[in-house]
């Protein structure tokens, strides 16, 4: 049974910083693309970053990009958020996502999903 259990969420002061993790079971880790999205209350699910398992190249969304940093390290299946700099509008349930192969840009091309962790920045 594959689980994806995020962890590192919480409440932070705007220009804090917060880690996120993602530990991944009953996969093959090192073979899946991985993502983080977040859902702010009455939107969408978005993208916030993905890395991929062939070269580790990496896509932000421009909101993020130069505040957060994703990174793997496949020998302990987990998947990394570095958020700095963290703004209101930050604020979200955060989730992790694995991919196997399919497009990376949207939610419907992840298999497994984990159950989020919220994230609350105060101004």
């Amino acid at each position: 049974q594959v689980q994806l259990v995020e962890s590192g969420g919480g409440l932070v002061q705007a220009g804090g910083s917060l880690r996120l993790s993602c530990a991944a079971s009953g996969l093959t880790f090192r073979n899946y693309d991985m993502g983080w999205f977040r859902q702010a209350p009455g939107k969408e699910r978005d993208l916030v970053a993905a890395i991929s398992w062939r070269d580790n190249s990496i896509t932000y969304t421009d909101s993020v990009k130069g505040r957060f940093t994703i990174s793997r390290d496949n020998a302990k299946n987990t998947v990394y958020l570095r958020m700095n700099s963290l703004k209101p509008e930050d604020t979200a349930v955060f989730y992790c996502a694995a991919n196997l192969g399919r497009e990376v840009l949207s939610t419907a091309g992840y298999h497994y999903w984990g159950q989020g962790t919220r994230v609350t920045v105060s101004s």
